[in-house]
């Protein structure tokens, strides 16, 4: 059984909303820890799971990239995507499937039962929210930056259908930015 990951930057009030450019606080930072952690995630998984937006600006920024150091360009053209979505018919990015806005969670829950890795699915606020709420997230790992926005969208919103979670790791980095994994109980 493959588990299903919810990767998010997150603020230390709980803000995932990106909008407001607060990730360049850790620009000038020696990040290369972070990036091999991330290299790690990226190496354990071998699928990326979006909502419709999120995928739209990924497909729009990362397939142009022709000198990314990250990897990140390498590694999202050859990886399997899926992009849940009742609107996109044609994905127009290699290795992608649509999954079906009415009956994503029980495509998921084959795709999970199936042979693979990790999927990891990052940003899609709304579909990890009902990721969330149909108990399907198997781990949570948020790269908790240090800033206070006091706005903006929050990864636990409506709080209620959160399972209890137990930390299973934490990882400072030299930016300043800490990972901290959690799976529920």
């Amino acid at each position: 059984m493959r588990d299903l990951i919810v990767t998010e930057n997150i603020t230390l009030d709980g803000v995932v909303d990106a909008s407001a450019g607060w990730f360049s606080v850790v620009d000038e930072a020696d990040q290369s820890d972070l990036l091999a952690a991330l290299r790690e995630q990226s190496d354990a998984a071998d699928a990326v799971l979006f909502g419709r937006v999120t995928f739209e600006e990924m497909r729009g920024y990362w397939p142009k990239q022709t000198d990314d150091p990250t990897g990140v360009t390498d590694y999202l053209n050859r990886v399997e995507k899926y992009v849940v979505s009742s609107t996109l018919d044609d994905p127009a990015w290699e290795h992608t499937t649509v999954l079906p806005g009415d009956r994503f969670q029980e495509e998921l829950r084959t795709l999970k039962a199936s042979p693979g890795r990790d999927i990891v699915t990052t940003g899609s606020i709304t579909l990890v929210q009902a990721l969330v709420g149909a108990g399907l997230v198997d781990e949570y790992r948020l790269f908790l930056y240090p800033v206070v926005l006091g706005r903006g969208a929050r990864l636990f919103a409506d709080a209620t259908e959160v399972p209890i979670l137990r930390l299973v790791e934490t990882r400072p980095f030299r930016s300043g930015i800490v990972l901290l994994r959690y799976r529920p109980t």
